[in-house]
Parts: C-alpha cells; structure tokens; sequence
C-alpha cells in the first residue's frame, strides 16, 4: 500500500484554500502518467466541493514541474499511446479551467514545455524570482503543440511562438511582464505572496467569485456583442445573491459585508 507522503500528488487543506502539491521532487515533477492521473482525479474531487474557495497548483523540490515524462514516453513506440497521453493532458488543463474557483499555480524553479502549460492554464500564478519559463519540446525535434494552446492564450501570438519556435528561457520578471505569471516574490517570500492572494480571495463573496470564474472562459471565446449579452444575464443573475444586495448594501452604510455564504 502506498505511504500518503508518497503519493505522487499531496492534499492540504487550510482556511478554504486546498494545496495540491506535485511529489516527484527526483524526476523534476514530470507529468508521468501516475501524476496526470492523480491531478486529474483530485481535480475532480474538488469540483462540487462547496468548501473550497481556491485551489493551489504546488511543488515539492528544486523545479516546479519538467513537463511530460520523456523516459517514460520514449518506453512507447505507437501513435495511439501519444495522443492518448496528450489528449488526456490536454483534458487535465481544461479541468483547471472548468474548476468553480480560481486555481494558481506557485512556481519555483524551472516550469518547461507540459510544466510551463500547466502554469498558464491556471487563472493565476505566483513565482520566485528563481523560477524559469521554457516550452522547449523544439529543443529534441518536438514542437510543444498542446502547450501552444493554453501559451497562446496567455502571451499572445507572436511572445508564444517565440517561445516555441526556440525553446528559450524566459525568466520570472519577463514572465510577468508577458502575463504569464501575476506576481514575482524573492525566493523566501513566495508563500507570504501566495497567502496573501489567497486570503484576498477568500475574503471576497464565493458566489462572486465563482460566478466570475465560470463566466470569464466563456466569455473570451464568444464575438464581442455575443459576450455583452452573456455578461449581461451572468451579471442579472448575480445581482439576485444575497451576497450582492449584502455587499451594497454595506458599501452605501460603509461597514464590512456579511456574506452569507462563505
């Protein structure tokens, strides 16, 4: 039976906030089968849990995460096996997005090809000054295709294909000044940061916010009078909470919201 410590992903739960930590500090965190399949099921888990209020995308050790496991894909010969593999990564990164609260990645270290993915499909990210952003696949004959998608999205056009085109490093400043990342901390601050985020979060309405993280995605794949309409009936909707007539209510008597649901 295996150890709890040496399951290949970690839960914490604290204040609303659930970690959820890679374990494969030896292999760099690669995304081995075992990984994907661990994120995957306690994303799922966390999907209708009504308690959570954010998630944390962590990692043990010296990088954040390497990518796919290349030792284990080279153990493969068979096209089908691949885009299993990719399809199922590809999944996973939309579960991050699909998740009813803000996920954000903390990154130390190197984040590279499926690792730098994993950063930019979060809705927000968190780095130490150390960390490294590479998508890097074009490096050993491979163009990071499915982190393009999630890269893409983020940076902008012509910032990812530089990216990927020549698999370089960009460093956690330039990260944060393409939107890769939101924040850039010294090394030995990064959970004061990400507390501080997270507790920013969870002080705000969770019907707020979770209305905002369904109706963000959304939003950005629609034309833009089809996206007004949609924000318009999302916003309608929100304003019957009773959390918004709560927030305004306090604002107009200036004191502190009493939010109903936490």
């Amino acid at each position: 039976m295996q150890d709890a410590d040496d399951a290949p992903v970690l839960r914490h739960d604290a204040d609303g906030v659930t970690t959820l930590t890679l374990n494969r500090p030896e292999r760099f965190n690669a995304l081995s089968e075992e990984v994907l399949e661990a994120l995957a099921a306690a994303l799922d888990a966390l999907a209708d849990d009504g308690e959570v209020r954010c998630v944390v995308i962590a990692a043990r050790g010296r990088a954040f995460c390497a990518g796919h496991d290349l030792r284990e894909m080279r153990a493969s010969s068979e096209e089908a096996y691949y885009r299993d593999l990719f399809t199922r990564c590809g999944a996973l990164m939309q579960a991050i997005v699909a998740l009813p609260v803000p996920v954000i990645a903390r990154v130390q270290g190197l984040a590279t090809a499926a690792g730098c993915q994993l950063v930019a499909s979060c809705d927000l990210a968190v780095a130490a000054r150390s960390a490294r952003f590479a998508v890097s696949g074009i490096g050993v004959g491979l163009f990071c295709s499915t982190p393009a998608v999630a890269l893409s999205r983020d940076i902008g056009r012509k910032r990812a294909l530089e990216m990927l085109f020549t698999g370089e490093f960009i460093d956690a400043d330039r990260a944060h000044d393409w939107g890769l990342v939101n924040r850039v901390t010294a090394d030995d601050a990064l959970d004061e940061a990400l507390g501080e985020l997270t507790a920013s979060i969870c002080a705000k309405s969770a019907v707020a916010v979770r209305t905002g993280k369904g109706m963000f995605p959304r939003q950005q794949e629609m034309p833009l009078a089809e996206a007004y309409d949609f924000a318009a009936q999302v916003m309608a909707g929100n304003m019957m909470a009773e959390d918004a007539g709560e927030g305004i209510d306090a604002f107009l008597e200036k004191r502190p919201p009493r939010w109903r649901h936490r």
